[in-house]
């Protein structure tokens, strides 16, 4: 049986791309896991590595936590105001939005007395259209004002006009919060370029937006991040979970932090020698380059 050893690969063939620099020959394919194995092979790290990264990583959440170190940490350690996980109390009614991608999700969130269903959703999935997204010359009044028209759509297909309702807006990009019912968006990412909205309060541009509809009556009482999101519900079934990561267009995480070690969060409420000690979610915002 004949074969040749191909050093220099001048034309690709099914062997080349499996097998890369090797033996060319008649000989049927390798199994799919061994060609699989093969090109993750690579990809694999040591445990050297995986403490090196840990411990870079490590170091750079404690300088984002710094409000000296802040500016120059490459994890940012945004503060999100949440101070608590549900605690299984929580009851009644709610609205919330979803935005952070090619199309964004209205949410009616029902969650009921114990005994019954605790948890009801209806939700409705809204393109968002890439001529307002992805276009450097659409202004943000463009983008809140459909997302606004779509809110009020959601709300009266459900019959929820002229009702008062409490809404939470889930917000997938990264936000300097002073307070939880507020965001002042840091950046865009995943491909988002609407102008005018960088540097501002994007509750404030929602609210305002709002006001066009008179027949709907929202209270944005929450701006959060996604991952804060995914923690929230997971706590809600799982009181122990204290970490959120969201791993798809973007990634992120966000987890609970002691007070005591957050410095960029103004004041000495929840501080150690305080009558309650407090704990806040804190969102890292980390670029993939940071280790």
């Amino acid at each position: 049986m004949e074969s040749s050893l191909r050093i220099r690969v001048t034309k690709r063939s099914p062997c080349d791309m499996v097998m890369g620099v090797g033996m060319c020959s008649s000989q049927p394919w390798p199994p799919l896991s061994f060609q699989v194995d093969r090109f993750l092979y690579h990809m694999r790290l040591s445990d050297e590595t995986l403490l090196d990264i840990m411990a870079r990583f490590q170091a750079e959440m404690q300088r984002g936590l710094g409000k000296d170190t802040n500016p120059t940490a490459s994890v940012k350690m945004l503060p999100t105001f949440v101070r608590a996980i549900p605690d299984r109390s929580e009851n009644g009614e709610f609205l919330s939005l979803d935005l952070g991608g090619s199309k964004f999700r209205v949410l009616k969130v029902q969650v009921s007395e114990e005994g019954k269903q605790k948890v009801q959703m209806e939700s409705q999935f809204y393109p968002t259209p890439n001529e307002i997204i992805r276009r450097s010359c659409a202004f943000s009044l463009q983008l809140f004002e459909y997302v606004a028209d779509c809110l009020a759509d959601f709300m009266k297909t459900k019959g929820l006009t002229h009702k008062k309702l409490p809404l939470g807006m889930t917000f997938s990009f990264p936000c300097w919060q002073t307070k939880l019912e507020e965001g002042v968006l840091l950046s865009w990412t995943k491909k988002f370029k609407a102008r005018g909205v960088q540097d501002t309060d994007v509750v404030n541009r929602l609210t305002k937006a709002m006001k066009n509809h008179k027949d709907i009556d929202v209270d944005i009482l929450a701006l959060v991040n996604d991952t804060v999101g995914t923690m929230m519900t997971c706590a809600y079934d799982d009181p122990s979970c204290e970490v959120g990561v969201i791993i798809g267009t973007g990634t992120n995480a966000c987890y609970m932090e002691d007070m005591s070690n957050i410095d960029l969060v103004e004041g000495d409420e929840g501080r150690r020698g305080h009558l309650m000690p407090g704990r806040l979610s804190v969102v890292t915002s980390y670029p993939s380059q940071c280790v």
